[in-house]
């Protein structure tokens, strides 16, 4: 019975994050945006959007850091540089129209990927010298 509870408690937290990127995707193309926080939820978004995670999740252990501990960490700082009134606005428009399909955000990918390609170089560059 204990378990049941915990998963179902893990899939509300899940549906919640879920929602509240919704809202910050909102938020960062709502014109009220204080333009500090516009560039930090721009972080956040487009790191949850993006197809390829920072750490790959096929990594042992850390592989899931990033999402079990990061991107909320991100998410709840970003919703903290938001207005409230403006969060509970787009909260509520994500609630009522969530997105049908989540958009994937290339950029964020290309910055990660060039990211582990730069840390590749320097590894080999290491061997090599």
């Amino acid at each position: 019975m204990q378990s049941l509870n915990s998963i179902k408690r893990l899939k509300q937290w899940a549906a919640r994050l879920k929602t509240e990127i919704i809202a910050l995707y909102l938020v960062l193309k709502h014109p009220q945006t204080p333009l500090y926080a516009k560039l930090f939820v721009a972080l956040v978004v487009g790191y949850a959007l993006s197809p390829i995670d920072l750490i790959p999740d096929f990594i042992p252990v850390i592989g899931y850091l990033d999402d079990l501990i990061l991107l909320p960490m991100g998410i709840a700082i970003a919703i903290r540089l938001v207005p409230p009134d403006l969060m509970q606005a787009c909260r509520k428009e994500a609630i009522e129209h969530p997105l049908a399909v989540r958009p994937k955000n290339w950029i964020a990918a290309l910055v990660i990927v060039t990211l582990w390609l730069a840390l590749i170089l320097v590894v080999i560059s290491n061997f090599v010298a």
